[in-house]
């Protein structure tokens, strides 16, 4: 996995930058943040495949793979048009998890298998495979789920980064803390992450990689994810197919699900 020394090397400045006072909007922050959400996903409903693949320690080949279809209405406030943010992720593979459903409504998360009669209620942080959790394969606006503060600009490789501290706005936001890079340049390209918890532990680096012309953007199709907590092994989330789909809030109800079920 690439950048895994710089990363942590990168933990010690990431503990000891300062926020900004409380209450305070940090509008170059809060802009880098726009833009790169733009950059992570469309201001439109979409669909597309993620590939879930999981790497041992020292391994070349994944020693676990999931795949989801996912809808998404990931949707920001314009023009009048208020904001959204939900989720359907149908596992695909392997083979014994069709039927199996996922849906999201902004913070709130549910679970539906064919064995169950309704939807039950799950944790974003619970694991889904690897070092995966739930609320990974699900794309989160940073710019309503987070404070932003921009600490500085510092080298990523051959590029010079945007360094940003995120602060979430509320307990339902997984991870209470993040520290963000973006490219500097007029893609504002996300870059890669360090996610924290509510005791200041590191969780989770996280690589932005691969990025190809979608949808009229160039974006990250590749998002590598190390967990603290597990060693040197890694995760995967390889994305395809993505394309604009207009699917009515209707479907993104625990009611749709019973009906797509029966």
């Amino acid at each position: 996995m690439q950048n895994n020394g710089l990363w942590w090397g990168i933990i010690w400045v990431a503990l000891c930058t300062v926020s900004a006072p409380a209450g305070a909007v940090d509008a170059k922050a809060l802009d880098i943040i726009r833009r790169s959400d733009d950059v992570r996903s469309p201001n439109a409903p979409f669909r597309y495949t993620v590939t879930v693949l999981e790497y041992k320690a020292g391994s070349i080949e994944p020693d676990n793979k999931q795949v989801l279809d996912i809808s998404m209405r990931f949707i920001k406030p314009k023009n009048g048009v208020p904001a959204d943010a939900r989720s359907l992720a149908r596992f695909v593979y392997p083979p014994r998890d069709k039927g199996k459903v996922m849906l999201s409504d902004w913070y709130d998360l549910w679970f539906y298998t064919p064995e169950l009669r309704r939807p039950i209620p799950v944790s974003r942080e619970q694991r889904l495979i690897g070092q995966i959790s739930n609320g990974d394969v699900i794309v989160t606006n940073f710019e309503d789920a987070y404070d932003s503060t921009l600490e500085g600009e510092e080298p990523c490789g051959d590029k010079i980064c945007y360094r940003l501290s995120l602060i979430r706005k509320s307990d339902a936001v997984t991870y209470p803390r993040v520290m963000y890079w973006v490219e500097k340049g007029s893609d504002y390209r996300p870059n890669r992450a360090l996610y924290y918890s509510l005791d200041n532990q590191l969780l989770k680096n996280v690589l932005y990689q691969n990025y190809q012309l979608v949808l009229g953007k160039y974006r990250p199709t590749e998002i590598v994810v190390q967990n603290a907590r597990y060693g040197k092994g890694y995760s995967v989330m390889k994305y395809s197919d993505v394309r604009l789909e207009s699917l009515p809030e209707y479907h993104f109800t625990k009611e749709a699900i019973l009906r797509g079920a029966r």
